[in-house]
């Protein structure tokens, strides 16, 4: 009997303590849940001015109205693509060009001032020379996106394989390693983690600068939805292109963080 007793007493009590991973998501969530909230409240009370913030209840119903037609996931394929082509016209040279940079000292001090006095310049200056030169087609806003995107990725890259502990390069001389057996099991998998976060930066400038690119010369995409939805000034169309590029830039966020925890395990 006592020794019933004493097994009920060490019984290991069920704990419903969130973990950390699963209590971040629910703030994630959370967050945007609680201010679209108080923006309806506002909006609903008058405390804000409707005409320049409507509520979120009639953003939605633009937004359902603009799907059901078929427009909005015309714009929104548009500029997925342009900022796809343009990921890759960017990113693969930057990705090639920093790591390189990063292992040869020479090809450094070629490149390095050059990216240093170009990268400050405001991408979105660079709008009217892409115009000029590519004029009103694709051209201009796949270059504008492959420029957001070269500079982070190029930057990060150099620093990631500069950040390499030399003697991981050492060992590779030793056991005469090619260049490119140099490049493939040294300094892309060593420069990874930061790496990864030039792609993440790097995408987030392309989203910006490609809308800001479809506001001029462009037929179709989210930015040129936004345009013409501030000629007409329809408020609750325009706050609908904005919150579809915020998705976007949230969702290619959390699958970039999905890809980085394959590639880069031991970075947890």
């Amino acid at each position: 009997m006592s020794a019933h007793i004493e097994a009920d007493t060490v019984r290991p009590t069920r704990s419903w303590k969130l973990s950390e991973n699963t209590r971040d998501r629910v703030i994630s969530v959370a967050s945007p849940v609680l201010l679209l909230l108080v923006w309806e409240i506002a909006a609903r009370t008058g405390l804000i001015d409707t005409r320049f913030f409507p509520a979120p209840s009639s953003i939605f119903e633009t937004l359902v109205t603009l799907s059901s037609t078929g427009e909005l996931w015309q714009h929104t394929a548009a500029s997925l693509q342009r900022l796809f082509i343009g990921f890759l016209v960017g990113g693969i040279p930057a990705l090639i060009l920093g790591i390189i940079m990063g292992l040869s000292r020479p090809v450094r001090a070629i490149f390095d001032p050059l990216i240093s006095a170009t990268y400050p310049i405001p991408k979105s200056s660079i709008l009217p020379l892409a115009l000029l030169i590519f004029g009103l087609g694709e051209g201009s806003k796949i270059f504008m996106v492959a420029v957001g995107v070269f500079f982070p990725v190029a930057i990060n890259a150099t620093a990631g394989v500069r950040e390499i502990n030399k003697i991981y390069l050492d060992v590779g001389r030793n056991f005469k390693a090619s260049r490119w057996d140099t490049f493939r099991t040294i300094a892309l998998p060593g420069a990874l983690p930061v790496i990864m976060t030039g792609i993440k930066l790097g995408v987030g400038m392309g989203l910006v600068l490609i809308a800001i690119a479809e506001m001029m010369g462009a037929k179709s995409g989210l930015g040129y939805m936004i345009w013409a939805a501030w000629e007409t000034f329809s408020v609750e169309q325009m706050y609908v292109g904005l919150f579809v590029i915020a998705i976007i830039g949230f969702v290619l966020t959390l699958v970039l963080n999905e890809i980085e925890k394959r590639l880069v395990p031991w970075k947890r």
